[in-house]
């Protein structure tokens, strides 16, 4: 008679990473597939070898991801990504996040959190109110449409997803330590929490989280991919699954409508224009030698990793700080300016991230100008640490006016393009709310909105939100070549864990696999529901050299090392980069952070 599973899994298996295993880097001429889970990558896979391309890919691996990690991810939340085609060399940012409900006015959501007048106040995390139209499902659709090969249809990038709804998969291991932690809040959002927990008679209700190494069906979620495949976007924003979504919102108290869900889907997701910073290399022998971080602009964060970049740029220029090396990554002086000019950017974001739709003025031109960053820089010291939450500066004296927690993915293809792709629920598995019969639960974005009548990210009807989720992408300055896609999921700690991960590379020579296994820091708590994502904290991730830690605190900073699964706090990132051999041939060679479960898997 075969073992259980619970003998492969002890449970509880909570301890984190007690022996970091060691991996290489994945090297392929055909393509690449990055992500959290093994299974979901797979479906990434069967679609690159089925004739499709990186667009292509990454909506099977997106869909797979939401089948296998719903913890994190899924049809319920946002999407965004970064496209770069080989044949044009052209970079390209596809915004595919909701909006809040027409209803959803800043006096109706005060009255209904019943906030005091005179207090701002918030959107709790695990409140109806946070739930904003998922843009995923569009997204999908509009990724392949605008970047697919268009060789496959729908029905064949969501097949492998489906299958694994409708047959079932093992958990794996660190899905099933998050999933149990949230059996609790599934339970309690709505009526149809048994759609997420696995069926066991012996347990409350015939249902409860699966383990690690245990096999689940999800073939509510796998009729709704069906839906989706067969009808395209109308089949989500429109008819059963948006009548179920609508309904379950109201009858928790919420203020979504079918008109909010048909407004996304007459609107679509939006092609917005990337924004960029140039890095030169200090080491290199030319001003051509460096590369160009690719971010999106606002609603979403990624100004923050440029903003940081360019005031360390601006540092490294006036000799502030010395132009780093390989002996200098993760240093107390190192970390200390990666950490200050990260300080200073979030100071401006807290202010000026927003949809600039429905906020017109937000300054993303001027906040990444050499001239604001210049002045900005100026609030940096060398010798101690500013601790103080930083204020928003004022873009609009620069004289740059006047002339003018989620899963990240990465997939290449064999000609040459790549995608850099997130999609979050937000919180876990979001608000945990699930519309029935649909198997997916509804993001908590709106959690994001600012309740100050006078923020620029104050809530508003059909208003994106601040988000938190960034896709990157570099390109070489020599000559925009293609340089990589990257990413590091995990709210607040995005744009900072791009500015480590790519400077690791540009600055100190590490491999994508090395810059992904280095050790991390981020500021503040990383997500609402942990606390202040602005405090002057700075974590720092066990296996930090202990010279580093006495260093940082000699400087001023409040250090705290963080272990166990608590190392979560520092995202889990991808990496895929673009080389060419001798004789010419390209290389695809790829990193996949060990905080995760899954890999990089060639094609």
């Amino acid at each position: 008679m075969p073992l259980p599973t619970s003998s492969i899994y002890q449970p509880p298996s909570a301890e984190f990473m007690k022996w970091p295993s060691r991996r290489s880097v994945v090297h392929s001429t055909k393509g690449i597939v990055a992500c959290t889970q093994p299974l979901a990558a797979k479906c990434g896979i069967d679609i690159l070898n089925a004739g499709g391309n990186a667009a292509d890919a990454a909506v099977a691996v997106a869909a797979g991801l939401n089948m296998t990690e719903p913890c994190s991810t899924g049809i319920g939340g946002d999407m965004f990504c970064l496209y770069y085609d080989a044949s044009t060399g052209k970079v390209s940012a596809l915004n595919g996040s909701g909006r809040a409900g027409g209803k959803c006015t800043l006096e109706n959501i005060r009255k209904s959190l019943k906030i005091p007048e005179g207090t701002v106040g918030k959107i709790p995390m695990s409140s109806v109110h946070a739930v904003t139209v998922p843009g995923a499902a569009a997204g999908w659709v509009d990724t392949v449409e605008r970047f697919g090969s268009g060789k496959l249809t729908m029905e064949q990038i969501l097949a492998p997803a489906i299958e694994l709804g409708e047959k079932g998969f093992p958990v794996s291991e660190t899905t099933a330590y998050f999933w149990g932690r949230q059996e609790k809040g599934i339970r309690e959002a709505s009526p149809n929490f048994a759609e997420m927990l696995k069926t066991d008679s012996s347990a409350p209700d015939g249902v409860r989280a699966p383990k690690a190494g245990e096999i689940i069906k999800i073939p509510n979620l796998a009729k709704t991919f069906r839906t989706l495949a067969t009808e395209g976007k109308k089949g989500f924003y429109s008819g059963r699954i948006a009548e179920e979504l609508v309904k379950v919102v109201n009858d928790l108290g919420g203020h979504l409508e079918l008109a909010d869900l048909q407004h996304h889907l007459e609107t679509g997701s939006e092609s917005v224009e990337p924004i960029s910073l140039k890095f030169p290399n200090p080491h290199g022998t030319s001003e051509t030698d460096g590369v160009e971080l690719w971010e999106h602009p606002p609603n979403g964060q990624g100004i923050v990793a440029l903003m940081a970049l360019g005031i360390l740029k601006h540092l490294i220029k006036q000799g502030t700080i010395p132009a780093f090396g390989p002996s200098d990554h993760n240093t107390a002086p190192y970390l200390h300016a990666v950490v200050e000019a990260l300080r200073i950017s979030f100071g401006d974001a807290s202010w000026f991230v927003t949809d600039p739709n429905a906020a017109p003025g937000v300054p993303t031109s001027q906040l990444i100008s050499a001239s604001y960053l210049a002045e900005r820089a100026k609030l940096f010291s060398p010798s101690s640490a500013n601790t103080s939450v930083l204020q928003p500066g004022d873009p609009y004296a620069s004289p740059a006016l006047t002339s003018s927690d989620t899963v990240y993915f990465a997939c290449s293809d064999s000609q040459g393009n790549a995608i850099s792709f997130i999609n979050s629920n937000y919180g876990g598995f979001g608000t945990c709310i699930i519309p029935a019969g649909c198997g997916f639960t509804l993001q908590n974005r709106g959690a994001n909105f600012s309740l100050d009548a006078k923020h620029p990210n104050v809530l508003a009807p059909r208003k994106r939100p601040y988000h938190t989720i960034i896709p990157g992408l570099v390109t070489n300055l020599q000559d925009s070549s293609l340089h990589s896609v990257f990413g590091v999921m995990g709210g607040f700690m995005q744009p900072q864990g791009h500015v480590q991960t790519l400077l690791g590379q540009v600055l100190c020579g590490l491999s994508p696999q090395q810059a992904l296994d280095a050790p991390r820091v981020c500021i503040g708590a990383g997500m609402p529901d942990e606390g202040n994502v602005y405090d002057a904290t700075v974590h720092v991730e066990e296996g930090m050299p202990e010279e580093t830690v006495d260093g940082l605190r000699k400087l001023g900073h409040k250090v705290e090392v963080v272990k166990g699964m608590g190392r979560i706090l520092f995202g889990r990132g991808q990496i895929i980069r673009w080389t060419k051999d001798v004789d010419g041939t390209g290389v695809w060679s790829a990193g996949s952070d060990m905080r995760g479960d899954g890999a990089a898997y060639p094609a």
